[in-house]
């Protein structure tokens, strides 16, 4: 009751904030004819370009970061530590302030990306709705999803444009089946878009074992492992 009245007051806070994403969806729509007569090598490109526009806007932070973090191993055991931990924190928050922004810019074409991806290799397209749910994730909040309403799909957008920012982007699944399935049916999306991806099996004992990275040249008789290759937990950690 309480909620209704206060929906009815100040607004939907949900809606407001689906409102404002509305227009990078018809941003990302306008492209789609566009993209869809690119070649795949054209689709693969974007990464590299992408990848290379925010290398450029973030290398004087980048520099300072690596200055700052070869002072604080200088300094560790001492009275400085503590003042040089705290500006290797200062700089790591205005990197990623700036990769955010550098983000933001390149979504619409990024999403557009993987959106062509996913319909060349999956024969998926994301709806209007997915690509909302996609920024909304993107942006850290959470977008509950009822079950057949394309989770898996949804998460390849924003897994992608963060991807591309050199550090790798992880997604957690609730058990193993479910995410060596998802490598299966999204690693072809990443493929194309010239990046690698893997999954890591938290039921494998030993770490050299039990975690795959998709490969499409890398066929096996038993279809549960189709195009997984078998590599070590640290490889399928640091797969971008």
């Amino acid at each position: 009751m309480f909620k209704k009245l206060y929906y009815a007051v100040t607004g939907d806070p949900n809606e407001k904030v689906l409102k404002k994403y509305r227009p990078v969806v018809q941003e990302i729509n306008d492209l789609e004819a566009e993209f869809e007569r690119k070649s795949n090598d054209d689709l693969r490109a974007m990464t590299h370009d992408f990848q290379a526009r925010i290398a450029e806007a973030t290398t004087e932070l980048r520099e300072e970061l690596a200055v700052a973090e070869q002072e604080y191993l200088d300094v560790l055991g001492t009275d400085e530590q503590k003042y040089a931990r705290v500006e290797v924190d200062r700089i790591k928050k205005e990197l990623r302030k700036e990769e955010e922004a550098i983000l933001w810019e390149i979504l619409p074409e990024a999403f557009a990306a993987v959106r062509e991806a996913s319909k060349r290799t999956t024969g998926l397209r994301h709806y209007d709705v997915q690509m909302l749910g996609g920024m909304v994730l993107h942006s850290g909040t959470i977008a509950e999803m009822k079950t057949g309403e394309g989770k898996t799909l949804v998460a390849t957008l924003p897994l992608y444009l963060n991807a591309l920012t050199g550090r790798g982007a992880h997604l957690v699944t609730p058990n193993d089946y479910l995410s060596k399935v998802g490598l299966q049916l999204m690693g072809p999306i990443y493929h194309l878009l010239g990046l690698s991806a893997a999954v890591i099996q938290n039921s494998a004992g030993n770490p050299d074992l039990g975690s795959f990275l998709f490969d499409p040249e890398f066929p096996n008789a038993d279809d549960r492992f189709q195009y997984l290759k078998p590599i070590s937990r640290r490889d399928a950690y640091y797969a971008d």
